[in-house]
């Protein structure tokens, strides 16, 4: 019987969202980030611990939290500006300027698989639709926020009321690679919500807002839906 605590380590986490349920719920959440100030000098804010500086950096830590945790889930969520087909436009002037940009960004990726893999943890790998289908596998799972929403309260309010609405009532088409027992949850949909544009062009979800290259935009295009975050610990915890 392993006695050590428990713990989720999530890498390529800014916001923390998706470790939220698990630390609310006594489990240590280790988010690691490359926007995080700290180098390994954790920092303690009751279960959370931060660490920053660079991927490359990030081996000792990472083994010193399943040394000392028993460590239950590894999630990932590995930048996509160089893998989203979103941006597709642009892959061209990417390979001219870097041509490893493409190996460098799936590194990334496979640093989730990796760590789950060398020590037999459930993962989560999650990116929007991207090359990673065509460089690795096709995703195992997709799905939309508002599939999930239903897991929020009818008095949800939203942690970005402006952009994003309660219930994480919109869509926007996510991409799961899973392995190691993980196990998606059961879908509690509600209905999207439909914004409209100063053209008076209808979209299911709030991607007319998101489409900026501001790092607070980035941050909020990419945070883990908190509906989806609860569904994933209610099924895995």
């Amino acid at each position: 019987m392993n006695t050590k605590p428990k713990a989720i380590i999530s890498l390529f986490d800014h916001t923390g969202l998706a470790v939220k349920p698990w630390v609310e719920s006594g489990y240590k959440g280790f988010i690691f980030d490359l926007q995080h100030t700290t180098s390994h000098d954790w920092t303690w804010q009751s279960n959370w611990v931060r660490v920053g500086s660079t991927a490359d950096t990030w081996h000792d830590a990472i083994s010193d939290v399943f040394a000392n945790y028993n460590v239950v889930m590894v999630f990932g969520f590995p930048p996509c500006t160089d893998l989203a087909v979103s941006g597709a436009k642009h892959f061209a002037a990417k390979a001219l300027a870097n041509p490893n940009y493409r190996d460098d960004a799936m590194r990334l990726v496979y640093l989730t698989h990796d760590v789950a893999q060398a020590h037999g943890v459930p993962f989560m790998i999650e990116n929007p639709i991207s090359v990673i289908s065509s460089e690795w596998r096709k995703p195992d799972y997709m799905f939309n926020p508002c599939d999930y929403g239903g897991y929020l309260p009818m008095d949800d309010e939203s942690l970005y009321p402006s952009v994003i609405p309660s219930r994480d009532a919109y869509t926007k088409k996510t991409c799961l690679w899973t392995g190691n027992g993980f196990v998606m949850p059961e879908p509690k949909p509600v209905e999207p919500e439909r914004f409209t544009d100063r053209n008076g062009l209808n979209y299911a979800g709030p991607h007319w807002k998101l489409g900026g290259k501001s790092l607070r935009t980035k941050n909020i295009r990419s945070a883990t839906p908190r509906g989806f975050a609860a569904a994933v610990f209610a099924a895995n915890a």
